[in-house]
């Protein structure tokens, strides 16, 4: 049953339900990409993780989110169950064996996992943004600012520095506003408030240093499997927006740093975005427009991204598109909505004329599916309804004891575990703020020094309020406004302009961002 450049799915039936023949993915078109769908309960989860093995196998890395935490236990070797040995013995699987496969596990709050962090500068405005669900007015604020990082040197590193950023920009918004455009200091308080909201939702554990390396989770073993690394998500889906943005982020940040590479033997990566409807669910559309650039071009570089979702409504029609490789489990047909998502699913396919792909839909038992992949010159094969081949590794999660002694041998162990707080923009707005001070203070002692020395030509002090002070020196404005020639600036004001020159004559420094806004290293 087993092929080499081919990963074996399961075995397809005939209407009389005798067995047809093997279903495979071919390795060569592994990174045109795919979709596994179907309703709760029906075998999906078993599915990506058939998938995720057969990949390793073959020396491709995987990632992929553990939503339910069942997941994990590929890191373990299956046993003989009573379902998993009669699957076996239905489809004629005879090669079946168990094993456990190389797993890295990692997660945003360290608990589960490794940490995973990325920088505020890493990220971008437009996937922060999405992520903070700012306005366009705000969207624009958050260009501004990032465009004033970039080129005044001021590493946006965390929560701490962004936040210092905007109150900078808040309280100079009009000066500032003449160089870079229009900067409301409503839009700037929303956007602290927003801050605020995603620090008490836990998004300060992502954002700092050290940053993840993309060549983490791309690893191979000395036997030649691929690594699986493996997101422990159950408690980052408590905010759905902070997991999607997360994924779009690290397949953004995949886009910008991977070669090009064409058409590869096998993927050099393979990404399961799992509950993909988070990723699509009231995101603008030019957001859209770049996810479907991304998936489009990121086949290029090597990568395949699958896509697993209950419906298949929930991945819009451009993105719909680009995924070769389909494994449909069964859909409920209630609601209308429903039937519709049916008869999209059915429509999908390349038909079978031995039976009806929309009827078959909706009576698939557990662990089937309808299976059509990319063959030959990389025409969809016809659809085939296909009994899915068990796993190797565990199905259900690992204890916590195996998690730790997982986690204490992996490769990565102790590279992410500490934070790493550098001088970034929080701590250079705070030194210029505080040299202005300093230099304020300066000022104000030689000012009160002059003040007391005596009068060379009139031989005597000169007292305030007798008579004999300076006359202050008056200006008039073009509205015809007398104001004083002298205005003392407040630290504020003096940190503002120095930062503003640094601005100003850091505009050749400005750094590249990609096509979702992340840094291009």
């Amino acid at each position: 049953m087993l092929q080499d450049g081919k990963l074996y799915i399961g075995t397809s039936r005939n209407p009389d339900d005798s067995l047809n023949k093997g279903e495979y993915l071919d390795l060569r078109f592994g990174n045109r990409h795919g979709l596994i769908t179907g309703a709760t309960g029906t075998g999906k989860t078993v599915s990506l993780q058939v998938l995720a093995e057969g990949f390793a196998k073959a020396g491709v890395p995987v990632f992929c989110a553990d939503i339910k935490g069942d997941l994990s236990g590929i890191a373990k070797p299956g046993e003989a169950k009573d379902w998993v040995t009669k699957r076996a013995e239905q489809i004629g699987f005879s090669d079946l064996s168990f094993e456990q496969f190389p797993v890295i596990f990692w997660d945003l709050y360290g608990e589960k996992g490794h940490r995973v962090r990325a920088t505020i500068a890493e990220m971008g405005p437009l996937l922060l943004a999405r992520l903070m669900d700012a306005s366009e007015a705000q969207e624009g604020v958050l260009n501004i600012a990032f465009k004033i990082a970039d080129q005044g040197g001021l590493p946006l590193l965390d929560l701490k520095d962004l936040q210092s950023l905007l109150n900078y920009m808040g309280e100079h918004a009009s000066e500032l506003s003449s160089q870079f455009g229009l900067i409301s200091k409503s839009s700037v308080g929303s956007l602290q408030r927003g801050l605020l909201v995603l620090e008490q939702q836990g998004a300060e554990h992502f954002f700092g240093e050290p940053a993840l390396k993309i060549a983490d989770i791309m690893r191979t073993t000395s036997d030649g499997r691929g690594v699986i690394s493996v997101l422990a998500a159950d408690k980052l889906m408590m905010n759905p927006r902070l997991y999607g943005t997360f994924l779009l982020w690290m397949l953004s940040e995949l886009f910008e740093e991977l070669p090009e590479v064409g058409d590869p033997a096998k993927p050099k990566l393979v990404f399961f975005f799992d509950e993909a409807h988070l990723l699509f669910n009231d995101a603008p559309r030019v957001l859209i427009e770049r996810v479907e650039q991304v998936v489009r071009l990121i086949r290029s570089k090597g990568v395949g991204v699958y896509f697993v979702t209950q419906n298949p409504l929930d991945v819009p029609e451009t993105v719909l598109a680009q995924l070769g490789n389909r494994v449909q489990h069964a859909l409920r047909a209630y609601t209308p909505r429903e039937q519709k998502a049916v008869k999209t699913a059915a429509d999908t396919f390349r038909q079978n004329p031995a039976f009806s792909t929309a009827e078959a839909i909706t009576t698939l038992g557990t662990g089937e599916a309808l299976v059509s992949t990319l063959q030959d010159k990389g025409a969809p094969s016809i659809v085939e309804r296909t009994l899915v081949r068990p796993p190797s590794g565990r199905v259900g999660p690992v204890t916590d004891d195996e998690r730790r002694s997982l986690m204490a041998s992996s490769p990565v162990a102790g590279l992410y575990d500490q934070d790493i707080d550098r001088e970034s923009a929080f701590e250079i707005l705070g030194e210029r703020a505080r040299k202005a001070a300093e230099a304020e203070a300066a000022k104000r002692a030689a000012e009160e020094q002059a003040s007391e020395q005596p009068d060379s030509a009139a031989g005597r002090w000169k007292l305030p309020g007798f008579g004999d002070e300076e006359p202050k020196q008056a200006s008039t404005t073009g509205g015809g406004r007398r104001t004083s020639g002298y205005q003392r600036e407040t630290v504020i004001e003096a940190a503002m302009k120095s930062a503003a020159r640094s601005v100003a004559t850091s505009v050749g420094r400005a750094l590249v961002r990609g096509i979702l806004g992340s840094l291009r290293r």
